[in-house]
């Protein structure tokens, strides 16, 4: 943690900046390169020397990396699971978990996240004032489950319809439940009235489950087809939640653009989707996560029986992926109230890839999955000045990615958000 003084510090705007000094990785993949870059009005100005007036900082040692993007995180399940699930923490509690957990995330160098599920409008358009600290936040809202499915965390002998009352408007909206398409379509404009960038289904079952196995496939291709239907008439796109392959393929051919987790994955559906351009989003911190320590999350300990060989199945699929040449994001989806090591992504896919690999996917191709290549995911002129200055090179090594304090100094559009110098 960072004493309230440098807080306080770390929290300003610049009007034009020149960074000198720093090793800069910018995200495309392109090889590092020892250049000052000019940060001016909240974005990048210029790569390269410059003469222009203003302030001048000094990172030599330091290498550069854009803001990370997490593609995968549910910053609604902050706190732990089932006691929040039970009704026996206050609106007060799981608003400053939620809160805790944002500004951990831009501590730890994410700048940009895409909420999958678990928050309501509220947080985002709080975060977005700056009244509390942490990334740009785009969200599902609730996730879109079936009736008893992925995502239904009631009692047995709760009625489906009480489970909406688990809901605190503005803050946190786990799931809605839908037994046809046409209560799907409602749910789905619900969402969107709600603030929802964009739509997220559970296809499939889950590994956190209460009524669904691994190998169930939910919803319908029509139904799923649906919810695609509503999104493109906002201009905006369904992502799944996917384990197998069947419901995977089903999603695909529904019309979704995106997969998340995609456990078992075969050489057929991985071509299929590299053909529609649908990406991956692989998540693996939050396997170590349930594996290392169950309870931490508030969950039972019958959780990790569900999760032993997600990790070796999920890295096969990453590699069926790549070399069916799928667009491949990351995400963490870390869940309750430890989730500071948000960079144990990077660690865990640079084991898997490279390092490069892991940055190019946490920057670049998170930023076109979620719709902000114009905007964020590299260091360019004319992008955000959302930028990451790291003790040390993580591309020799990752594992600086996973702890925190690693992250000296962060911007956000401009905004010195940390700076432990």
């Amino acid at each position: 943690m960072v004493a309230a003084g440098s807080r306080r510090r770390r929290e300003r705007l610049v009007g034009r900046l020149r960074i000198t000094g720093a090793t800069v990785v910018d995200g495309s993949g392109r090889d590092p390169v020892d250049t000052d870059v000019t940060v001016e009005d909240g974005r990048i100005a210029q790569l390269g020397a410059s003469s222009a007036s203003g302030e001048r900082l000094d990172v030599t040692g330091l290498t550069m990396t854009p803001g990370l993007i997490d593609a995968h995180v549910h910053l609604g399940l902050s706190s732990p699971i089932q006691p929040q699930f039970s009704f026996r923490l206050s609106a007060a509690e799981i608003a400053a978990d939620i809160f805790a957990t944002a500004g951990t995330t831009l501590d730890a160098g994410f700048t940009t996240v895409r909420d999958t599920g678990g928050i309501d409008g509220g947080v985002v358009t709080t975060i977005a004032k700056g009244k509390v600290r942490g990334p740009r936040v785009l969200s599902c809202g609730p996730v879109q489950c079936q009736t008893g499915g992925h995502g239904y965390y009631g009692a047995d002998w709760e009625p489906t319809e009480l489970w909406s009352s688990h809901h605190v408007p503005g803050l946190c909206a786990l799931s809605m439940m839908s037994g046809n398409a046409d209560e799907l379509r409602g749910n789905v404009r619900e969402a969107f009235r709600r603030g929802a960038s964009f739509l997220k289904l559970c296809v499939t079952g889950g590994v956190v489950g209460a009524h669904d196995r691994l190998t169930d496939t939910q919803f319908t291709v029509e139904e799923i087809a649906v919810a695609v239907q509503e999104a493109a008439a906002r201009g905006t796109y369904v992502t799944v939640h996917a384990h197998n392959n069947d419901g995977i393929r089903n999603a695909v051919e529904a019309g979704a653009r995106c997969v998340e987790h995609g456990t078992d994955l075969d050489e057929s559906t991985a071509s299929l989707m590299a053909a529609r351009e649908v990406a991956l989003v692989p998540t693996f911190a939050v396997v170590e996560q349930l594996l290392r320590d169950t309870a931490g999350t508030g969950l039972d300990e019958s959780v990790r029986e569900r999760v032993l060989g997600v990790r070796e199945r999920m890295t096969e699929a990453l590699a069926v992926a790549r070399e069916a040449g799928v667009r491949i994001g990351l995400g963490s989806d870390l869940i309750g109230p430890v989730q500071d090591r948000r960079g144990d992504e990077l660690r865990i896919r640079a084991e898997l890839e490279t390092p490069m690999d892991a940055l190019v996917a946490a920057t670049k191709t998170n930023a076109e999955i979620l719709g902000l290549a114009d905007q964020v995911g590299v260091i360019a002129p004319g992008m955000q000045a959302d930028l990451v200055l790291w003790n040390g090179n993580p591309l020799e090594d990752p594992e600086l990615f996973a702890d925190p304090a690693n992250a000296v100094l962060v911007l956000q559009a401009g905004r010195v958000v940390k700076d432990l110098r």
